[in-house]
């Protein structure tokens, strides 16, 4: 069976870092077999330099993309500067095909000056939001996840999104198995599904009232079995109700119950990979009531049950 053909599409002034990503996921790995036919297509004719002052040559250029099954466009220079209509035609014509178009981080904007995003949801990085806004029509970003696909087309936000979005590639074409056994041999942290807001640090006013705030979040990160409630949260720091949850939205980019969700069915990741507790242990070590309640939670966040997560990490670390 011939190995999906994964195009890179690489310009001048590439950033290095960028464009690894993708070539570090989907490249072979030493001492095992062969996952993917990686290509990297030149934009623009003759040695691509980089301004770290890096050079790279490729036999591949735009011509090669329609042998592909999924197109990459790791990166672009500038939302300003609109790509060449080779390429956006290039892209157009793939999509038509069948070929899964992936943007990721600048590289969405190739994908928006393609029209590819029109009336297409679209994650992008949250500080690109208004400007896309203004510059291109029927688009439906939503700068707080981490990836999203849509009809054959997928956007990841910044450069840390852009690796999950790559090793969610991996899961989608070889399964969780693989995934986490590319994750664990190049030392990266267990994949984080799209819908998962980019938790950033975004200015805000870091008034009294947010450090308190900070601190509390610390300590509700040390002991996650307690109940905890909008109202004596707030009392805790001297908020009331309605400007506790205003201020913890700010900070967090969630609500207080799905943040607690989020932290809990993190620290049980930790546990299910490093210890040999019991699912029914875990699930009560973390917070949750019930350990059905934590099933079920973990199956709707990574589409995989706690036991399968335990199983597919053993069998990746050997």
């Amino acid at each position: 069976m011939s190995l999906p053909i994964i195009s890179i599409v690489a310009i001048n002034d590439f950033a290095p870092f960028q464009l690894s990503v993708p070539c570090a996921i989907f490249g072979q790995l030493p001492y095992e077999q062969a996952h993917f036919d990686l290509r990297i297509c030149a934009c623009e004719p003759g040695a691509l330099h980089s301004h770290f002052g890096f050079n790279i040559e490729t036999q591949y250029g735009l011509a090669d993309l329609a042998q592909s099954d999924i197109i990459i466009i790791p990166y672009w220079r500038s939302i300003e500067e609109k790509p060449g209509q080779e390429l956006l035609d290039a892209l157009v014509e793939a999509h038509q095909n069948g070929v899964l178009i992936v943007g990721l981080c600048l590289g969405t904007c190739v994908l928006a000056y393609a029209g590819l995003l029109a009336n297409r949801r679209s994650s992008l990085h949250w500080q690109l939001e208004s400007e896309f806004v203004k510059r291109f029509d029927n688009i439906n970003p939503e700068p707080n996840v981490l990836y999203i696909e849509d009809d054959g087309i997928l956007t990841s936000a910044g450069v840390g999104a852009s690796i999950d979005c790559c090793l969610y590639l991996v899961r989608k074409l070889y399964g969780d198995t693989e995934a986490m056994n590319r994750s664990n041999k190049l030392v990266l942290p267990t994949f984080r599904e799209g819908q998962r807001e980019q938790f950033i640090d975004r200015p805000i006013n870091q008034s009294n009232s947010e450090k308190r705030l900070n601190e509390l979040l610390e300590t509700i990160k040390k002991d996650l079995t307690q109940d905890y409630d909008l109202d004596s949260l707030a009392e805790r720091i001297q908020m009331n109700r309605r400007t506790f949850t205003r201020h913890f939205k700010k900070c967090t980019g969630t609500s207080l119950g799905q943040w607690l969700l989020e932290q809990r069915l993190q620290r049980s990741l930790c546990m299910l990979e490093n210890s040999t507790h019991s699912i029914e242990r875990i699930a009560e070590m973390v917070g949750f009531k019930a350990a059905s309640s934590y099933r079920s939670h973990f199956k709707t966040q990574y589409q995989i049950t706690p036991r399968e997560w335990r199983q597919n990490y053993r069998k990746a670390s050997v």
